[in-house]
């Protein structure tokens, strides 16, 4: 009678079985961004595709061995790690419901039975045990569980991507912090070696003024530019230092084990080719953000179809089997055996209001989602040219720094020569020295601004991990 009841139940499940809630589409993006960046007629950079390891431009062995201890220490890349595994284990979770689920029970408990109810000669109390194997499946008809389990692997994904995000993000700080100790040092040797010549400025004034030459205002006037000079080196000796100690976090290191060979580095590494930054369509795949933003997409897609698998009956086949004994001496004594076999139907019928409610909940959260997505391409593309746009004027700053640098040398020398011939006033050399002196100090922050953008543009251009991407992208505008 059983087989007769199940054998029809499941045939006509086998042939309605559907997944309830929308099949997932991977969402388009405009079509111009697939194309060049505004920015890519730039002599710096190339139209190759980006790098992966892309500090080993530098070609710099301190950095490289910086940024592999950033990778295995740094604590916010652990905890992305940690982040993935709970996914992973959320995913676990998810994919047991579609195998029979078990349990095991016992229990033993002491009885009185009424005068009434209870048989003439036998005992009035006794201990009474019970244990039992259930076993239950859920017919996955709509696609409830089938649903969940697509959720849980977008849910995956998504911190997958999200820890990639984290490692450019860490690997940028990180050649960001040891470019920042390098071009600080260099700042730092550019004004002492300005208050050096300043001090010889001052020397030769005082014999000057000694040898009736000069006046004493002159040597006040120069000795005070030594001391603006002189009074910057504190800040900057504490904005390397700072740069060292962030540098020793993002690698897992406190401050007392930053090593050496990094608090002696003072060269700036620089770059031997330009930066290659690819397309559009190239920058999309490779960017870790907009990865984890298609993938929550995904997940909260398929919470629509769990939601929507409510709607329907939810059908588990399930059974037990069991023995019930007085007396422990009795339980595993061959006695009579309780079992039961059957179907479970549970529909919320007819008052589905609070379904619906979930069902528009979860539909509001993919609409979001989308919108999510689309904004992080924006932003992507936004942020990409932004670095290109600043590496470019950059550039265009140092070297214009440099054609300063370069007459004002010139007029300091020119300046110094006139005035030892007494052609000149001391006031036009001093105001010589202090142009100089302002252009080095210049330079050495355009420089380290430099620097700066090129990290802002390698992590804009999503750090060339080279991982495959789980985005479809469309060269086609809508959604």
């Amino acid at each position: 009678m059983l087989r007769s009841f199940l054998m029809p139940l499941l045939a006509a499940a086998a042939l309605t079985a559907c997944t309830a809630g929308p099949d997932y589409q991977p969402p388009s993006t405009p079509a111009a961004a697939a194309g060049a960046f505004l920015g890519s007629d730039n002599a710096a950079v190339s139209t190759a595709a980006a790098q992966d390891r892309w500090w080993s431009l530098y070609d710099d062995p301190l950095l490289d061995g910086l940024v592999n201890d950033a990778l295995v220490a740094n604590t916010d890349i652990r905890v992305a790690v940690a982040r993935i595994e709970r996914a992973r284990a959320s995913l676990r979770g998810a994919r047991s419901e579609q195998l029979p689920q078990t349990g095991l029970s016992a229990s033993e408990s002491y009885n009185r039975t009424a005068q009434a109810r209870s048989v003439p000669g036998a005992d009035r109390e006794n201990w009474v045990f019970d244990a039992a194997l259930d076993l239950s499946y859920e017919v996955d008809l709509f696609g409830r569980v089938r649903r969940g389990v697509e959720a849980a692997r977008g849910d995956l994904a998504a911190q997958q991507a999200d820890a990639d995000a984290v490692r450019v993000a860490v690997i940028a700080d990180t050649v960001r912090a040891y470019l920042d100790v390098t071009a600080t040092a260099e700042r730092l040797a550019v004004a002492e070696r300005t208050v050096n010549l300043l001090d010889q400025s001052v020397r030769i004034t005082a014999a000057r003024f000694d040898a009736g030459r000069s006046d004493r205002l002159d040597i006040v006037r120069v000795t005070s530019l030594r001391e603006q000079q002189r009074a910057i080196l504190p800040s900057l000796r504490a904005n390397r230092d700072a740069a060292l100690f962030r540098l020793a976090t993002l690698t897992g290191r406190t401050p007392q084990e930053i090593p050496d060979a990094v608090r002696s580095a003072v060269h700036t590494p620089q770059l031997s080719q330009p930066i290659p930054i690819g397309d559009g369509q190239a920058l999309l795949a490779r960017r870790p953000d907009v990865r984890a933003a298609e993938r929550r997409l995904s997940a909260d897609t398929a919470r629509v179809g769990v939601a929507t698998a409510d709607l329907y009956p939810r059908i588990t086949l399930g059974g037990s089997i069991g023995t019930t004994a007085l007396g422990g001496g009795n339980l595993f004594g061959g006695g009579p055996l309780n079992w039961l076999l059957g179907p479970l139907i549970s529909w919320a019928f007819p008052n589905q209001e609070a379904i619906r409610a979930r069902i528009g909940t979860a539909r509001a959260d993919s609409a979001a989602s989308l919108a999510a997505f689309d904004g992080t391409v924006l932003h992507a593309l936004e942020e990409t040219e932004t670095a290109l746009s600043a590496y470019a004027n950059a550039i265009d700053r140092v070297r214009t720094l440099d054609e300063a640098r370069s007459e004002a040398e010139r007029a300091t020398r020119i300046s110094l020569a006139r005035q030892r011939e007494g052609r000149i006033d001391f006031l036009t050399v001093l105001d010589a020295q202090r142009t100089l002196a302002g252009v080095e100090a210049d330079r050495a922050e355009a420089v380290r601004a430099l620097s700066f953008a090129q990290v802002g543009l390698f992590r804009a251009l999503g750090g060339g991990w080279g991982r495959a991407s789980a985005v479809s992208l469309s060269s086609t505008t809508g959604h």
